[in-house]
């Protein structure tokens, strides 16, 4: 789990791109699916669609691939950005 968190924190630096996670994560997965429990199925398909749309807009301007991307294309073979290195990051 402390891997995770790590993982997690190194690929979401940008403060833009932490606030547009923090609203669109819930969104995604705690609003969609209490909208779908109570029966507004196209409520929570907006809240899914547009939760996921901000959290990749939050990788857009991170300048890295979103997680799933990652998968997707490492099964694939293809290239990927997983972390994009700070100029303010500090060494360790």
């Amino acid at each position: 789990m402390l891997a995770f968190l790590k993982n997690y924190a190194e690929r979401h630096q940008h403060p833009a791109s932490q606030v547009l996670h923090l609203i669109g994560v819930p969104l995604t997965f705690i609003v969609s699916l209490i909208w779908l429990c109570q029966g507004y199925g196209w409520w929570a398909l907006g809240a899914f669609v547009g939760g996921y749309a901000l959290q990749f807009l939050g990788h857009a301007i991170e300048g890295n691939d979103a997680g799933e991307v990652v998968l997707i294309k490492k099964a694939l073979g293809l290239p990927y950005v997983d972390i994009v290195p700070r100029a303010n990051a500090v060494k360790k």
